[in-house]
């Protein structure tokens, strides 16, 4: 039976009397993929989207990602990066004007998992003071969210507000603490699904199209109109003068008063 060699290996020359063997020259690998964050991180990209086009079509996500598997992608890999499981990532995250944000229970979830401490010390619909500190410290941050802070925030007037003003304001306090006292856990999402909703929505500049832009240089470039031409080779000043009119500021000018130096003037002076 005949033993091929090696794909890639070359079989060693064999020996001549009195000379060593000289190995056969290898065939170079290519680098290995492994320990590459980068490359890793692009084939959990890969996994990730094949997931999130199976689940896009159920209704077991958020509404706001369902049909949407480039977001629901987006979701499972920030999730990976604070620790939480797919399905987690997709109940937690939510997408607010283009920012990832964390619903301020898990925010608190993963801020406890840590080790760090969170306690509620009173919580009413006009105040909630919690407190926190890191896994090892003795001493507590304290943070208080007020419904006159709200007020001078311009919040109390929407709708959430109006209707959950104890929860808007654990929320509130909840993610002020949490990046207080942990914002290594929550450096990928610094911010509450409740503090992104409470903004402003950014409003987009409006959209111009190529047939605009061209109109508006066509009127730049346009020249200038020529100016009326003259009567008779006069100049355009004098124009309403030649025709009858006077010329602009005549009125103004005052008339001559008499002098009595006329009759002296009309008086003929006498022969020497």
């Amino acid at each position: 039976m005949t033993i091929e060699p090696h794909a890639g290996h070359q079989p060693a020359v064999p020996a001549q009397h009195g000379q060593e063997t000289v190995p056969a020259q290898q065939t170079p690998q290519a680098p290995a993929v492994a320990g590459n964050p980068l490359i890793e991180w692009a084939q959990a990209a890969r996994q990730a989207h094949g997931i999130a086009e199976s689940l896009a079509r159920t209704s077991f996500v958020p509404r706001s990602l369902q049909g949407r598997p480039g977001d629901i992608t987006a979701a499972i890999l920030t999730g990976q990066e604070l620790g939480m499981p797919p399905m987690a990532a997709l109940r937690s995250l939510d997408i607010i004007q283009g920012t990832p944000a964390l619903r301020a229970h898990a925010m608190r979830a993963l801020v406890q998992r840590a080790g760090h401490q969170i306690q509620v010390v009173e919580s009413t619909p006009v105040l909630c003071v919690m407190r926190g500190r890191r896994k090892g410290d003795e001493e507590w941050q304290t943070v208080e969210w007020s419904i006159e802070r709200a007020q001078q925030l311009g919040l109390t007037g929407k709708d959430q507000w109006k209707r959950q003003p104890q929860s808007m304001l654990v929320a509130r306090a909840t993610s002020e603490i949490c990046r207080l006292i942990a914002a290594d856990v929550l450096f990928a999402v610094p911010y509450a699904t409740e503090e992104l909703v409470d903004q402003p929505v950014e409003q987009a500049p409006p959209r111009v199209t190529v047939e605009e832009i061209r109109a508006r240089g066509q009127q730049q470039a346009a020249p200038a109109p020529e100016p009326a031409e003259a009567q008779d080779g006069q100049p355009e000043e004098f124009t309403d003068w030649a025709s009858g009119g006077e010329p602009e500021g005549w009125e103004d000018v005052p008339e001559r008063q008499a002098s009595p130096w006329d009759d002296v003037a009309d008086t003929e002076t006498p022969a020497a």
